[in-house]
């Protein structure tokens, strides 16, 4: 994925997520139309291996969605459905973690786990997001049994980022108390983005198993 692809892609985030919040009722249609075509324009330019990577990543970004949100009922989005634009956003979302996972310097996304655990306990010890601990958990198995810890580390960052800002925007609003369980969640979890190291996880374990791809899922930035 080339420089100006990835920066497409933060600029469809960015400004996406800002004209469903802001736009007219049209705004969410045409949000879903540019991030759809962005996410064809990607699988055209991509190897096969990666197209069925992203097919991959997108059919368990929208089966993760309609379970965490349509379902569980963990937080809701603004209009109370599931936006078309939100599963093929997970997608380039991921595209995005690959290509800056090879690109940051190992410092950095070494310095994620430790940086991460101090805030999450701290938020934890005060009652304020008691979900971020069992997500924490769940990034730290990623790290460690994953085949991309880079890649992980990446996206904690990335996803998190992504989530205060919509949430923030007011796209989606996570549920003070976790249905079903005696557990706190901010909005957003500082650990939220531990779901998305799990989307990328799967994919690369489906992706492996599919033999699209022997190689590392960070290595996949490197092709186009």
């Amino acid at each position: 994925m080339t420089t100006p692809f990835a920066l497409a892609i933060v600029l469809t985030i960015v400004g996406g997520l800002w004209l469903d919040a802001h736009g007219a009722a049209w705004a969410p249609h045409v949000v879903a139309l540019w991030t759809w075509a962005l996410l064809g324009a990607l699988c055209l330019r991509a190897a096969p291996g990666q197209r069925a990577q992203w097919m991959i990543c997108l059919a368990w970004a929208t089966f993760g969605e309609i379970v965490l949100s349509l379902w569980w009922g963990l937080y809701d989005y603004r209009l109370g459905n599931l936006p078309l634009f939100v599963p093929p956003g997970h997608v380039l979302l991921f595209a995005l973690g690959v290509w800056l996972s090879e690109r940051l310097p190992h410092g950095v996304t070494d310095a994620v786990p430790p940086l991460a655990l101090g805030l999450v306990a701290a938020c934890a010890l005060f009652g304020a997001d008691g979900i971020s601990l069992p997500l924490f958990a769940l990034y730290l198995l990623a790290l460690r049994f994953g085949p991309s810890p880079r890649l992980y580390s990446t996206m904690f960052v990335l996803a998190l980022a992504m989530e205060l800002y919509g949430t923030a925007l007011g796209c989606w609003t996570w549920r003070p108390e976790v249905p079903g369980l005696p557990l706190t969640a901010a909005n957003p979890p500082l650990a939220a983005s531990a779901f998305y190291c799990a989307l990328d996880w799967l994919t690369g374990l489906y992706a492996r198993r599919a033999g699209t791809r022997p190689t590392p899922l960070a290595d996949a930035s490197r092709a186009g």
